[in-house]
């Protein structure tokens, strides 16, 4: 029985969570994957299955950009980053190509212009960290910057890294290590040691569609050469077949590679809206202005409607998370951190089978629904 692959605990009034959670490997497809809530600072579900153990870790892609987004935030808070100073005020070489008046923020809400990079750069140039940056500081933008928004796929984590490299003297995995990791108590890295690989299980790609069953949007758009998202992709080169690599995970790429398990990024998000076994990251003040809405609308990168605060995503159709209020990141295959301060809960899910990220993950939707019914 599907049951039987379901480990872990719920507190009472949460039940429904392990029959959601279960349902996932019946009726989704679910290999391994794990699901963790914090309610008003305390753990209530902790639930793992299917080829996953207590101690597994996951990639989860772009989910590691809300994490990258509390660490800029922390900063921001002691009063060392401020989001509408130029960049240039910390990395003086991103002015180059008329970028010299572009603040902090338009990194952080997609506005820059800047999701793909004109001169050609190898996967070994990604894992070096310098040159992409180098690349990046001397791109021209590809829209004009603050006149739409658009999803910078893998150069977020460049451009929020680099200027928190600027302002700490830190790489952003050392920075995430020190201030939100090991306070924390967390599994969480940017940059993951060798001794933690055999934790790691690897990223199963997404099932094809089936026969006469249309692409979905996000897919299609990653295949066609003609769009943005294509060269997002392709340059700096984000390969699927390097996911599962060491060296990959070796690699400090803030926008993509996180490795983590459920529990741990969870408690980031309980973290920041309250305190966690008496670790507060982000003061209620910080907070307000970190979710607040900077982007909303078609997204001139993915083609359908996004909606982004300063490095959070914020709820809109294909990434619902709790509804209005929510703030998190979710990450390409399913992966998703997020947490609804209104309601005072804090939600992650992390999983090895990928699906198609062009629409609503059935997984997650039937997690939050359960969720919601249980508050």
């Amino acid at each position: 029985m599907i049951e039987t692959r379901v480990h872990g605990s719920v507190e009472s009034g949460f039940e429904s969570m392990r029959q959601a959670f279960a349902a996932n490997f019946e009726r989704h497809g679910d290999v391994g994957a794990a699901c963790c809530v914090y309610a008003d600072g305390r753990k209530v579900v902790d639930l793992w299955g299917g080829v996953y153990a207590p101690e597994t870790l996951q990639m989860v892609m772009s989910s590691t950009k809300g994490v990258v987004a509390v660490a800029a935030h922390i900063l921001a808070q002691e009063g060392r980053l401020d989001f509408d100073a130029p960049v240039t005020a910390y990395w003086p070489e991103f002015g180059a190509e008329g970028k010299s008046q572009i603040p902090v923020r338009w990194l952080f809400s997609h506005r820059a212009g800047l999701p793909a990079i004109d001169r050609p750069l190898s996967i070994e140039d990604v894992y070096a960290w310098t040159p992409v940056a180098e690349a990046l500081a001397g791109q021209k933008p590809l829209w004009e910057p603050n006149s739409g928004h658009g999803y910078h796929v893998g150069t977020y984590g460049w451009l929020a890294g680099e200027v928190i490299r600027r302002v700490t003297g830190d790489s952003v995995g050392a920075f995430v290590a020190d201030r939100i990791a090991r306070p924390l108590g967390l599994d969480l890295w940017i940059g993951l040691p060798a001794a933690e690989e055999s934790r790691v299980k690897p990223m199963i790609a997404p099932p094809p569609p089936a026969p006469g069953a249309p692409v979905d949007i996000f897919t299609a758009r990653m295949h066609d050469p003609t769009t943005l998202l294509h060269r997002a992709f392709v340059n700096p080169p984000l390969p699927v077949s390097a996911f599962n690599e060491r060296a990959f995970h070796a690699a400090e790429i803030p926008a993509a590679n996180g490795i983590t398990n459920a529990r741990s990024l969870a408690r980031v998000y309980a973290a920041c809206i309250g305190e966690v076994d008496g670790v507060r990251l982000l003061r209620p003040d910080t907070l307000a202005a970190a979710t607040r809405e900077q982007s909303a609308g078609e997204d001139l990168v993915l083609g359908y409607e996004t909606r982004y605060a300063t490095g959070f995503q914020l709820s809109f159709p294909f990434r619902p998370m709790a509804g209005e209020g929510s703030f998190g990141h979710y990450g390409m295959g399913g992966s998703v951190g997020f947490a609804q301060p209104g309601r005072g809960v804090a939600f992650a899910y992390v999983m090895s089978q990928m699906l198609p990220s062009g629409g609503v993950d059935p997984r997650t939707k039937n997690l939050v629904d359960a969720l919601l019914g249980c508050l």
